[in-house]
C-alpha cells in the first residue's frame, strides 16, 4: 500500500463534464483504477457513479486530465471520452444493482501509471480486520458544483465522520453513511481511509460516493457512500468469463426510516 493513499488518489482522481442543451452542465467525479484483463495485459478503468453517465445524454464527455510542466507548474488538459456510439448505446458497464459504473479508457501515459492498483480496494472482510466503526474518520475527493481545488484541476479532499452502523457485511449493508456535505459535483468520487489503527496505518479505499440524503426536500448534509466490492463486481463485469454478481437480492440497508436519498450529480451554473 502507498505511504501517501490521499497523494495519490489525488493523483487517480478527474473531473467528469458534458455541457447540456440549458446551458448548464452535468458534473461528476472519477477515478482511475488499474485492472489487468484476464491475461494479464494493462487495462485502465474508470470509475464514478452510474448516474453520472446517465444524466449525459449526449456521445462525449469531457475526463479533466492533468499534465505536470517542466517548471513544476500543472495544466489542466481535458479530453473527450466518448461514453456512447451515434446511435445512443451505452459505453460503460453499470452494476446490475448498485449505481456504480466502469468503462475501459485509454488514458495518457501519466495517468495510465497514477491508476489506483485494484488491490486497494477494500475486499469483504477489510472493514472487520481493520476495526472500521461508526466515528472513524474517513476522507473524500471530489469537484463539488465543478469546483477544482485549483486552476490545474486537482481535486477537493475533504472528510467526515462514519455516520451509520452496522457497516458490514456489504451484502446486507451495500452503503453507509458519511457526515459530510455534499454537492452536485461530488458523486463518483473515492472515499477512503488513511489513518492510524492496530500494528499501523489503516489504508484502503472504502467505496464511492454516490448520493445525499434529503428529508421533506430538506438536505441533511450526509453522504451515502457504495461499499467498494460493488466496484470489483462491475469491473469484474468487463470480462466476460466473470460470474454474475452474488448482489441481486442484496437489501439496500444503507438509508432506511423516512429519509430519501437525492442525486448528487447536476452542476447548475458553468463555473
Amino acid at each position: 500500500m502507498a505511504a501517501d493513499l490521499p497523494l495519490e488518489l489525488i493523483h487517480a482522481t478527474v473531473q467528469l463534464e458534458q455541457p447540456l442543451a440549458d446551458g448548464t452542465r452535468t458534473v461528476g467525479t472519477g477515478f482511475l483504477i488499474a485492472a489487468p484483463r484476464p491475461d494479464g495485459s494493462p487495462r485502465t478503468v474508470l470509475v464514478t457513479a452510474a448516474h453520472v453517465f446517465d444524466r449525459m445524454p449526449s456521445e462525449d464527455a469531457r475526463i479533466g486530465y492533468r499534465a505536470p510542466n517542466a517548471d513544476g507548474s500543472w495544466s489542466y488538459t481535458p479530453q473527450t471520452l466518448t461514453i456512447r456510439t451515434p446511435d445512443g448505446e451505452k459505453l460503460w458497464t453499470k452494476h446490475p444493482t448498485r449505481d456504480v459504473a466502469v468503462i475501459s479508457i485509454t488514458a495518457p501515459e501519466a495517468f495510465a501509471k497514477a491508476a489506483i492498483p485494484l488491490s486497494w480496494l477494500a475486499q469483504d472482510d477489510t472493514f472487520a480486520k481493520e476495526k472500521v466503526s461508526a466515528g472513524d474518520e474517513m476522507m473524500a475527493l471530489g469537484f463539488p458544483r465543478g469546483l477544482a481545488a485549483n486552476q490545474a484541476g486537482f481535486p477537493i479532499l475533504r472528510s467526515g465522520k462514519v455516520a451509520s452502523w452496522p457497516l458490514a457485511p456489504a451484502n446486507i449493508y451495500p452503503t453507509f453513511l458519511l457526515d459530510f456535505s455534499v454537492f452536485p459535483g461530488n458523486s463518483g468520487g473515492p472515499v477512503f481511509m488513511s489513518s492510524p489503527g492496530g500494528d499501523g496505518q489503516r489504508q484502503f479505499i472504502a467505496g464511492l460516493l454516490t448520493q445525499q440524503v434529503e428529508l421533506n426536500k430538506e438536505r441533511l448534509e450526509i453522504g451515502i457512500v457504495t461499499h467498494a466490492k460493488y466496484i470489483r463486481e462491475t469491473i469484474a463485469l468487463l470480462d466476460a468469463e466473470a460470474p454474475a454478481p452474488d448482489t441481486l437480492i442484496a437489501r439496500d440497508e444503507g438509508v432506511r426510516q423516512s429519509a430519501q436519498a437525492a442525486s448528487a450529480d447536476r452542476a447548475t451554473s458553468n463555473d
